[in-house]
């Protein structure tokens, strides 16, 4: 016997969708990640494009952190697209990176999506990972800001 305390009395739930859990761990992870980058907070990002009757044709999620900005989710409207709204899009979110101090820029997109994409905007391959459904990969794309690296 060490005399560590041994696991809690305590009861595990499996579900769907879980609001209350999902402010929770970002609450307590944004914290510990928070600590852990002396300081650094996550700050979102966005960025939209809209027609003249004020439809969106497209936007941009990510967020900043220190000095790396991650985007999570890229889309443009299927009627928009090949029309330059996506190279739009990611520009003004790597100039608002830029701006908030961002030295690194990272993105992921499944192979069914658009991994052609994010190399002709200075992005490198960094990595693959099997296992998505109908025998696809997500591909994981790192650029450095400000640098002519390709």
């Amino acid at each position: 016997m060490t005399g560590e305390p041994g696991p809690a009395a305590a009861s595990l739930r499996v579900g769907g969708r879980d609001d209350d859990l999902d402010r929770r761990l970002d609450d307590e992870l944004t914290a510990y990640n928070t600590a852990a980058a002396g300081g650094a907070t996550p700050e979102p990002l966005s960025v939209r494009v809209t027609d003249e009757a004020g439809e969106l044709l497209g936007g941009l999620t990510a967020w900043t952190w220190g000095t790396l900005c991650s985007v999570d989710m890229l889309w443009v409207r299927g009627d928009q697209r090949h029309a330059g709204w996506g190279s739009r899009l990611m520009r003004a979110a790597e100039d608002e990176a830029l701006r908030r101090g961002c030295t690194d820029m990272i993105v992921s997109t499944y192979t069914f999506q658009a991994p052609g994409f994010y190399p002709r905007l200075g992005y490198r391959e960094r990595a693959r990972i099997q296992g998505v459904p109908g025998g696809h990969e997500d591909v994981y794309f790192h650029k450095r800001l400000g640098s002519a690296e390709v």
